[in-house]
């Protein structure tokens, strides 16, 4: 046996008693919930923003940056609802380097998982408590959504993950919106297919139980860029993305059909100042043509309260130590020219 078994985690309902939501903060999560859900089912014509740093590394800035967010969002409330992106599990292409708050709390010292977790339940809470906003996760470890599930508003399966049956199981049972990105090969059948597992009811073995699942209808498309067999960025953001998209939707049978767009990463080439060109054409298709403006329900957008990106232990407040971010001066001017836009 290879592994060195370090220590035992407690269950998720241990670590949600010892670190409860307060009735006050419950009533806040259930109120977003139900406006977020309102857009999926096209109830609302309100637009999504999905935004926030690459991952989060320090709770005191990443708290002071979405205390900013709310005063921004408070503005455009009438066009726009904002989820801050709070991630704290980071998927390396490798498996090394900084893998996110779940496993360093502090980035400088070794990986501690039960500190991880308690710091990034706690950073959450704290987020919606300072905020009234209530924050998106990816969901990179399955097995550790139980410790969030009643903090979070939406979470996301990233490129490396929506091709596995657990993560697209446990979607299934999950009662927030989804999003299922595009795999890195940029095969939209993939993703559409992680879609259509998640929206059906499921039975599965789950933290050692069989559970079933009822569905999640909220389970739907994000698309991030796609990268060729020569490691090029492959954008899937234009128009004739979306009219393919759209189509390809339309005989799905998918309940709820909704994309939301994430402006960096192989959209942008990493290239952080492209999110501002990328949203405002994403804006403009849904200006153009009616079945991208239904489908197209929101965008992700990678901002913190620096510009760039730094290495681990330089130490600037508030910069990005994974993939660069827009910085928070030019985040609160797209937001601003995002509610103008729409």
């Amino acid at each position: 046996m290879s592994f060195e078994f370090v220590k035992k985690l407690p269950a998720p309902e241990q670590v949600k008693a010892d670190y409860p939501v307060s009735p006050e903060l419950a009533a806040v999560k259930e109120q977003r919930d139900r406006e977020i859900r309102d857009i999926f089912e096209g109830r609302s014509d309100r637009f999504l923003l999905i935004i926030g740093p690459c991952s989060a590394d320090n709770e005191e800035a990443v708290v002071d940056y979405t205390v900013r967010l709310a005063g921004a969002a408070e503005k455009v409330k009438d066009k726009i609802l904002v989820i801050p992106r709070v991630y704290t599990n980071k998927p390396r292409t490798t498996g090394k380097g900084y893998k996110g708050m779940l496993h360093q709390p502090d980035p400088e010292k070794k990986p501690d998982l039960l500190a991880g977790l308690i710091a990034i339940r706690k950073m959450h809470i704290d987020v919606i408590r300072e905020t009234g906003l209530t924050p998106a996760d990816e969901m990179l470890y399955p097995e550790n959504h139980r410790f969030m599930d009643d903090v979070l508003s939406y979470v996301a399966v990233g490129a490396r993950s929506v091709e596995d049956q657990l993560h697209r199981m446990v979607a299934s049972g999950v009662d927030i919106p989804v999003g299922m990105k595009n795999p890195t090969s940029g095969d939209f059948s993939v993703m559409l297919n992680s879609i259509v597992a998640a929206q059906s009811p499921q039975t599965f073995s789950y933290r050692s139980w069989q559970v079933h699942t009822d569905g999640n209808p909220l389970t739907h498309a994000v698309l991030r860029g796609a990268v060729n067999k020569h490691g090029n960025n492959i954008p899937n953001y234009h128009y004739e993305d979306l009219e393919l998209l759209a189509d390809k939707y339309a005989s799905s049978g998918l309940a709820n059909p909704a994309v939301i767009i994430d402006a960096n990463h192989s959209n942008s080439g990493k290239k952080y100042l492209e999110q501002i060109r990328i949203t405002k054409e994403v804006l403009h298709s849904r200006r153009h043509s009616e079945p991208i403006r239904k489908l197209v329900k929101g965008m992700m957008i990678e901002s913190y309260i620096e510009p760039g990106a730094q290495s681990v232990g330089e130490g600037v407040y508030g910069k990005s130590i994974t993939d660069p971010c827009l910085g928070w001066k030019q985040s609160e001017k797209l937001i601003l020219e995002m509610a103008d836009l729409l």
